[in-house]
């Protein structure tokens, strides 16, 4: 399960889990929240939960077209052999159950009803959110909190993973403060380039790089000239190597036939 967070010898996996971990360490993002900001903090994560959700597993798990080019080999790289063979038809199998659980029940009877309520919910969420946030930065002022982690951990695959069916990743575009927000938090706190490295990292890797091409290419180089060397030289015919005879009865020849070639 992720997200999972290690701590020397401890990992914890699931937000509510990681958060009560944080918090017991003095780690609390929402310790300057009034009661009432702390409720809606409740509130719109239970709405994230319950609206947002079920749109964002079935368009990473259950549209076929994502799932086939993108989430199932994006996974299963991820995944030791033979596991990756197995595990993610059987998290996209999760993942469809738990649409039908809490969504196919009456008056939504076949999958397509339930795909289009679900992705309908899902943009009236993200019209809140984008209503909620408005102009701020961030959703309690200037200051990142839980919800803006959380608000951030749902947007951001929608908003940056190139998929084949982006429904619900069209939406979003189309509100702009959302989008700026998911832009500031990975400028902020990740400063990652589209390759996965960060700046600093990329520019350690080139230089990395090019030393190890320029310490190869002089091996390379003199290589070479040692080969040239050695054709050059004067070539002599092998000499045997000498060995040492016995006289009969088990004692050494005399010094002029003790050594034969």
């Amino acid at each position: 399960d992720v997200p999972v967070l290690i701590s020397e010898d401890i990992v914890i996996s699931q937000p509510a889990k990681i958060l009560n971990f944080l918090r017991k360490q003095k780690y609390n993002a929402d310790y300057e929240l009034s009661a009432k900001q702390g409720a809606d903090t409740l509130a719109y994560i239970a709405l994230l939960e319950e609206k947002l959700l079920p749109a964002l597993l079935h368009t990473f798990w259950v549209e076929a077209e994502n799932y086939c080019s993108v989430t199932k080999p994006w996974f299963a790289s991820r995944i030791p052999f033979p596991l990756s063979l197995y595990l993610p038809g059987k998290m996209s199998r999760e993942a469809l159950n738990r649409i039908l659980l809490t969504r196919g029940g009456p008056p939504l009877y076949s999958l397509t009803e339930v795909e289009a309520q679900i992705y309908r919910d899902a943009k009236e969420c993200l019209n809140l959110l984008s209503k909620r946030l408005g102009t701020s930065q961030f959703f309690f002022g200037d200051t990142p909190t839980t919800l803006d982690a959380f608000v951030f951990g749902f947007l951001a695959p929608i908003y940056k993973v190139c998929f084949p069916r982006i429904q619900l990743q069209e939406h979003l575009k189309q509100l702009p403060n959302l989008c700026r927000f998911c832009d500031d938090i990975l400028t902020c706190y990740f400063r990652l380039t589209v390759s996965g490295h960060s700046p600093a990292g990329q520019d350690t890797a080139d230089a990395n790089l090019q030393k190890l091409t320029q310490l190869v290419n002089k091996e390379s180089n003199l290589i070479e000239k040692m080969d040239d060397n050695l054709r050059k030289s004067p070539q002599h015919p092998p000499r045997k190597l000498t060995t040492l005879k016995l006289a009969a009865g088990g004692q050494e020849s005399s010094p002029l036939n003790r050594l034969s070639p």
